[in-house]
């Protein structure tokens, strides 16, 4: 029966452990994503709301704040569920250490009960006389493996007395470790809330301006839609026509939707396309104020964003670097608005928007982190990269492809 219970109470502390390492894991994922947040708002404050003495317009204000208060309620939830995740540990920790003070307790108990036998064994007679006082040869052997059995056999309980003892004051540390973090998160996070409840009311202050004159709001959203909707035809067009123009010379029928490719160009595709997910940013630093796909505007949520790419919100005079090695396809220079630069890598397109330098001309060969550009600053103080990844015709998703995008 007794050894029954320890056989259970094994089971249970080897679950436990499975289940607390399982935690723990998950901990380290949670911690991960909170230290990304806090750098993200970190950045936002450097790069939106620094410089207070550039005026500007009120749907871009709103357009920060509006990211700003995204980005602090994903920091909000993350840390919920840290701290939720360490009750649940910190739960599991005391059970294990109920757990183990019980197996202590009878471990002790058996323990003294085996050396009081030994010492009345002692008394009565020596080892020496229970060994000749053996029938035969046969029972003596018997004997002395039993004595020698019983003597291992109190040793290990002695060893597992104290490996238990020492797991038990490691748990204990654990626990004490565990609930300071609890208390900490708990304390990040009221701080966080009051944050957030100060920028939800700028954010009202802001939005009840923009609902007085709703309608010139929009359009103006709508006007600057277009202009982006007309580069982005113009790009298509420079894209389809590369691709014809790459057929041609291949041979190849010029309807084709994708490039013709050479060795060279297609061991550069198969370079590029092996490190999605890894290639570096376009700036040094920055954060992604307009994400890829279509979304609904903060201010008027009936009027759709399109994108093609990404826009990065960066730094006043941040430098443009090439994601990857390749060759400069086009320098672009659109009416109303700032050039872009097209590199091209196989049958992959990178392309860098709103730009105020060059550093580079069409034909040129590019390595990655290489400096091809700056990045354009308004009049309003912002400093918005327009960034695009295609593959022949088709634009992907650069949060696929950059890393931790």
């Amino acid at each position: 029966m007794r050894n029954r219970s320890i056989y259970i109470a094994f089971l249970f502390l080897l679950f436990n452990s499975f289940f607390i390492t399982a935690q723990s894991d998950k901990q380290k994922a949670l911690e991960a994503k909170r230290v990304k947040y806090q750098k993200e708002l970190k950045q936002l404050n450097a790069l939106l709301f620094s410089n207070k003495k550039e005026e500007k317009s009120v749907i871009s204000l709103v357009e920060d704040l509006n990211y700003k208060v995204s980005v602090r309620r994903n920091l909000i939830k993350v840390t919920n569920d840290q701290a939720n995740l360490l009750t649940r540990e910190i739960n599991a920790n005391q059970n294990e250490i109920s757990s183990l003070r019980d197996q202590l307790t009878t471990l002790k108990k058996q323990y003294a009960e085996m050396v009081v036998k030994s010492y009345k064994n002692k008394s009565e007679q020596s080892r020496v006389m229970f060994l000749l006082s053996s029938e035969n040869f046969k029972q003596a052997y018997k004997r002395l493996q039993y004595i020698k059995q019983y003597a291992d056999y109190q040793k290990e309980q002695g060893d597992l007395i104290k490996a238990k003892t020492k797991k038990l004051q490691e748990l204990n540390t654990d626990l004490l470790r565990q609930k300071k973090d609890k208390e900490q998160l708990v304390a990040e996070n009221r701080i966080a809330k009051k944050e957030l409840e100060k920028e939800l009311k700028e954010q009202e202050k802001l939005m009840a301006t923009i609902r007085k004159s709703m309608s010139s709001y929009t359009t103006k959203i709508k006007k600057k839609q277009q202009e982006i909707d007309e580069i982005d035809r113009e790009i298509n067009r420079i894209i389809r026509e590369a691709i014809a123009e790459s057929n041609r010379k291949a041979g190849k029928s010029s309807s084709s939707k994708g490039f013709a490719l050479t060795p060279e160009s297609k061991l550069i595709a198969k370079n590029f396309a092996s490190n999605k997910g890894k290639l570096p940013w376009p700036v040094e630093r920055g954060v992604v104020k307009i994400r890829f796909g279509t979304q609904p505007s903060p201010i008027d949520r009936t009027v759709p964003i399109k994108s093609n790419g990404v826009r990065i919100a960066t730094a006043k005079n941040t430098q443009v670097k090439a994601v990857f090695n390749g060759e400069v396809s086009r320098i672009i220079v659109v009416k109303n608005g700032n050039p872009i630069i097209m590199l091209r890598h196989g049958n992959y397109i990178t392309i860098y928007r709103n730009l105020s330098k060059i550093y580079v001309k069409k034909g040129d060969k590019v390595t990655t982190n290489q400096v091809i550009g700056e990045v354009f600053t308004n009049g309003q103080g912002e400093t918005i990269l327009g960034f695009a990844i295609f593959k022949d015709a088709k634009p992907q998703n650069p949060a696929n492809w950059i890393y931790k995008m």
